[in-house]
């Protein structure tokens, strides 16, 4: 019988996959109620936390640490379930760390590394730059998974596993453009945004450029720094932009979860998707294609770059590694979200 997975659990129990892992932790910042139903349906599915309960003192040296930002983005769920699996067949310890969005995810690890024996750490989501200061401070081998961020050469023992988020997001405008689309607004990460919102802003910019088409303010808004890419936020985003910017044709957004909450607005504020606005997104999350209309968006090959993040992770332990970044392509994945109107 296959093994039960973590997400697999947190389905089960209806919380999310950094509750199991508290659970499993005996974190205090968890109700008393909820860590006794982790608990119980660990032991009911013979779900084995960190591959090694039997065995403390073996696992604590052969663990990864997984430091997820933004873990409740639909995106991230099988991105970890994969990672979890291929760390497990290597004999590994798979442990998972939430990181909050006003947390810098560097010092997470750093403080993580005091507390734990860990071999290696892999980051999901975070800041694209980072001094190079602060990489100095890790002392085990990292890779940092679908973000590009920017490492200080060969200076630092990481890598990078991702893909061109400016390029892709420059691909999904010039999808819009050839569609007839002019007034495009984009919803994206807050005004200071160091990650993906930023390099995906970059590329909407580009290919504004490109076109000799006016960047317009107005027509971009950023989510408040507190917030995270929910269907909430790109719901509040879209409704404002309607209501300000009434000669807007499509809306595109940075990430699925944003561009389904905007899908609902356009709805809620009397208009159809996509007689009147068009709806983009990007990821490439399940959800798009079972939505209604399914949606235009970029797919990440997330469970490749799972796969790599992993492989090349391991190959750092062992200090035989070539190629410290690596961007894959993402693939354009048409839909009923955004009419032709050219």
């Amino acid at each position: 019988m296959e093994q039960i997975t973590i997400r697999e659990v947190a389905r089960i129990c209806g919380v999310g996959v950094s509750t199991v892992s508290r659970a499993i932790n005996n974190h205090p910042d968890i109700n008393p109620e909820t860590r006794q139903k982790v608990l119980d349906t660990i032991e009911k599915t013979h779900y084995i936390p960190n591959n090694s309960a039997r065995n403390l003192k073996r696992s604590e040296s052969k663990t990864i640490a997984v430091l997820v930002k933004g873990i409740s983005n639909p995106f991230f769920g099988p991105v970890i379930e994969v990672i979890e699996r291929e760390i497990e067949l290597k004999h590994y310890v798979f442990t998972l760390h939430q990181v909050e969005e006003q947390e810098d995810e560097i010092e997470v690890a750093v403080q993580l590394e005091k507390e734990k024996r860990l071999k290696g750490i892999i980051f999901l989501g975070g800041m694209s730059y980072h001094a190079p200061e602060k990489y100095r401070l890790l002392t085990v081998p990292f890779v940092v998974c679908t973000v590009d961020m920017q490492l200080p050469s060969d200076e630092v023992n990481g890598a990078v596993v991702s893909i061109n988020d400016e390029a892709e997001s420059r691909r999904m405008m010039e999808y819009l453009i050839g569609k007839g689309h002019r007034r495009i607004a984009l919803i994206t990460g807050s005004e200071d945004d160091k990650s993906v919102g930023k390099s995906r802003l970059d590329g909407y910019r580009e290919a504004l450029l490109s076109h000799d088409i006016p960047y317009d303010e107005e027509l971009v808004c950023c989510i408040d720094s507190s917030m995270t890419y929910t269907m909430e936020n790109g719901y509040e985003a879209a409704r404002k932009l309607i209501r300000h910017v009434p000669d807007i044709s499509c809306i595109f957004a940075v990430s699925d979860t944003l561009a389904i909450g905007a899908c609902k607005a356009v709805l809620d504020e009397g208009y159809a998707v996509p007689g009147d606005i068009s709806v983009a997104g990007f990821d490439g999350i399940e959800m798009t294609r079972y939505y209604n209309p399914s949606l235009v968006t970029i797919c990440q090959p997330s469970e490749e770059m799972a796969r790599e993040a992993v492989l090349l992770l391991f190959r750092l332990i062992k200090g035989k590694v070539e190629e410290r970044k690596l961007h894959f392509e993402g693939t354009l994945q048409e839909g009923g979200s955004v009419a032709d109107i050219a």
